[in-house]
């Protein structure tokens, strides 16, 4: 029968008035289980175990090797099966998702993504493949573009179509960029102004290639897919370090 477990043996004495707060306690594997069965009825141990073995989560073991989980290990498990459940997204985007600094607060708060956006998310991979392909009406037609925004864009490398059969054809990163691009038309910003973007794009690519360029060219298809993993999450953390560091210098002018 699962127990609970004390983080800390030792509790600090009483010092008079009022009583100090107790120590936050660790579950086991079985107790983390029964308390999140209520909402999540698919939730068993064999599930948490499998996603520890994919390096989503690192309880701490006792000397015996029993698990156990402090109150933040809890809470990350909630925040993967909420994004399992409630985004259906896959391990590989919940582990950028973790990386980038998504907590259970915002995913409790944020309103439920439309099929679109949860399209979007699982299609943002590092990883080659097959993409669906669209034709330049269906791009203007999705985003609500016009031709020479897109032709602008093409002009400054923003994005780059692919010709097949003398059509040029957007994969669907083309296309969320357009969207995003027509987003910021509304205040002025043009896709000449987008060059700081592109710049700062193949920067950051040229340094993460640094990082894992060996084994991301190696012939050994474990030691590969372990690369892309990692570029994946090192591409996560290094938007949301950008995104702090661009909060961070905006925060003059409001001040």
């Amino acid at each position: 029968m699962s127990t609970d477990v004390p983080l800390d043996e030792q509790r600090r004495p009483s010092t008079g008035g009022s009583e100090p707060a107790r120590p936050a306690k660790a579950l086991t594997i079985g107790a983390v289980v029964k308390q999140l069965e209520r909402e999540f009825s698919d939730i068993s141990i064999s599930k948490v175990r499998y996603l520890e073995d994919q390096k989503l989560l690192s309880p701490r073991r006792t000397q015996g090797g029993y698990r156990l989980y402090a109150p933040a290990d809890v809470a990350r498990l909630r925040t993967i099966l909420r994004l399992q459940r409630d985004e259906f997204l896959p391990l590989r985007v919940i582990r950028q998702e973790l990386a980038a600094g998504r907590a259970d607060q915002e995913i409790a708060k944020a309103s439920p993504p439309s099929n679109d956006q949860r399209g979007a998310l699982r299609r943002a991979s590092v990883e080659g493949g097959q993409s669906a392909q669209y034709r330049l009406e269906d791009v203007l037609e999705q985003t609500g573009a016009d031709r020479a925004l897109v032709k602008e864009l093409e002009e400054y490398g923003v994005i780059r179509g692919e010709k097949q059969n003398g059509e040029t054809l957007y994969d669907d990163t083309d296309r969320e960029i357009v969207r995003a691009t027509q987003e910021l038309k509304r205040f002025g910003v043009g896709g000449r102004n987008l060059r700081v973007f592109r710049t700062s794009a193949d920067r950051e690519a040229a340094l993460l290639e640094q990082i894992l360029a060996p084994a991301l060219r190696s012939r050994n298809p474990e030691r590969r897919r372990e690369a892309v993993e990692a570029l994946e999450n090192l591409a996560a953390i290094a938007s949301n370090l950008k995104h702090l560091l661009l909060i961070r210098d905006l925060r003059k002018l409001t001040r």
